[in-house]
């Protein structure tokens, strides 16, 4: 018989071990998995603070495809349309005429965006913190605002470059935070034209409370380790304007900074609009506990999805309760729908999804912590350690969690790289302004 063709879009947690357990579980006579992505990784996000922080490689932070899904085909493009009527999706590839893919499963997991606000200058000023690249970006732009700081003899030029914002309060926007002033403090030691009160971090955070997926006392553990490193933290406040670089917040101050990071919160991805699948009132996905899409009472034969974009209701919680966008429920997740992708293959019953939130970790930056776990609490070192020591379990592949214990173990007995490459984000400048100037020369040469 023909193999069944399952569609994997996106390649995050729920793509690549969606894909991955599928193409093991699977033989290649009962079905073939085409993963499609941008991308030619998948970005382990929990990483991203230390990968900015210097503590690991990027490299190590994300996992390459091709080596990782094997006896999968790879698509590098982006799905541009999903005719799930004629079980059909347009994928656009990164050069070249678009191309038709059919299949008989598809795996609907293109993840999440930053969930932005029409705020004036936010668009121009902001950077946000979810791929790897904009985690490098702003450890680059970090650094180089401390070389502009000591560079400079104008107070208020050194002020606005040492002035770091970060937007929103949750688990993202707490260890981005952390773990860069951190590293800030670190590199301080080779500039001393600058001292850490120089420096001025501000998190600005629209409820009363951070960390919202922990008990109140850990969050205000949080904010008091946060202020003892003298933090600005602005609870109840929102960001109004940034035009320029002059941010404006809702409590009624005013100031000027160079560094202004968006972690407030994300969004389903907005290609799920170009599809005919069946969305709620946030633009989720709407599926079973099954993680089979359903339309009211319809199952949607053949059409699966999870993770971030995908609205799955929570066993474990109150009646009407949805999984959290966690990679925690992410990974999970992906295990279940493959097993019960198979099952349907086989002839078989898929089998509800049901797992209780076990808690959360979060790094406060080098041998700092807090973690809950099975309701059990743990700060300062010991989350720390438990940070670490979860995380690195859940990586995919042994490849990469021997890289990231060989990281954190340099890291350990050297000390941090502290050296800003800014030049990676624009490398031909040199070379174009070197090629005008040819270009120049030798047109002054030329006879009239």
């Amino acid at each position: 018989m023909n193999p069944q063709r399952i569609l994997v879009v996106g390649a995050g947690h729920v793509g690549l071990y969606a894909a991955l357990r599928l193409s093991k579980k699977l033989r290649s006579w009962e079905a073939e998995v085409i993963v499609v992505d941008p991308q030619p990784h998948m970005t382990y996000q929990p990483f991203l603070p230390e990968a900015a922080a210097g503590n690991i490689s990027p490299r190590h932070s994300v996992v390459p495809l091709r080596r990782e899904l094997r006896r999968c085909t790879i698509v590098s493009g982006s799905v541009s349309r999903i005719e799930h009527d004629r079980k059909t999706a347009i994928v656009q590839p990164i050069i070249g005429p678009a191309r038709e893919i059919q299949y008989d499963h598809i795996v609907v997991a293109p993840g999440s965006v930053s969930r932005t606000l029409p705020i004036p200058g936010l668009a121009e000023r902001g950077i946000g913190f979810k791929t790897i690249g904009e985690a490098i970006f702003l450890r680059n732009h970090v650094l180089d605002r401390l070389d502009v700081a000591a560079a400079t003899t104008d107070p208020e030029t050194r002020r606005c470059a040492l002035t770091f914002v970060f937007v929103g309060g949750g688990y993202a926007g707490i260890e981005a935070l952390a773990e860069m002033e951190d590293m800030a403090r670190d590199a301080l030691k080779y500039y001393p034209e600058l001292k850490p009160d120089d420096m001025r971090w501000v998190l600005v955070e629209a409820t009363l409370r951070v960390l919202p997926e922990v008990d109140r006392d850990m969050g205000a553990y949080t904010v008091a380790q946060l202020l003892k490193r003298k933090m600005d933290i602005r609870l109840e406040t929102r960001l109004e304007s940034c035009v320029d670089g002059l941010v404006r917040l809702s409590d009624g101050d005013s100031f000027r900074a160079d560094t202004i990071v968006w972690t407030a919160g994300v969004k389903p991805a907005p290609m799920l609009a170009q599809t005919d699948l069946p969305r709620d009132e946030r633009g989720r996905i709407t599926c079973l506990p099954t993680l089979q899409v359903v339309d009211g009472d319809r199952i949607v034969d053949g059409a699966w999805s999870a993770g971030d974009c995908a609205a799955v209701p929570d066993l474990t919680g109150p009646p009407g309760a949805y999984c959290s966008p966690s990679a925690q429920h992410a990974v999970r997740q992906a295990a279940r729908m493959a097993d019960n992708i198979r099952a349907v293959i086989r002839g078989r019953v898929p089998v509800d999804y049901k797992h209780k939130h076990a808690g959360s970790v979060a790094s406060l930056g080098l041998h700092k912590g807090v973690a809950q776990v099975y309701g059990i609490k743990l700060k300062g070192l010991p989350a720390w350690f438990m940070h670490r020591t979860y995380h690195m379990s859940r990586i995919p592949s042994l490849n990469r969690k021997v890289r990231v214990i060989v990281d954190w173990t340099l890291a350990f007995v050297l000390r941090r790289e502290v050296v800003a490459l800014g030049q990676l984000h624009d490398p031909r400048e040199e070379f174009v302004e070197a090629s005008t100037a040819a270009g120049s020369r030798a047109g002054d040469r030329r006879p009239v």
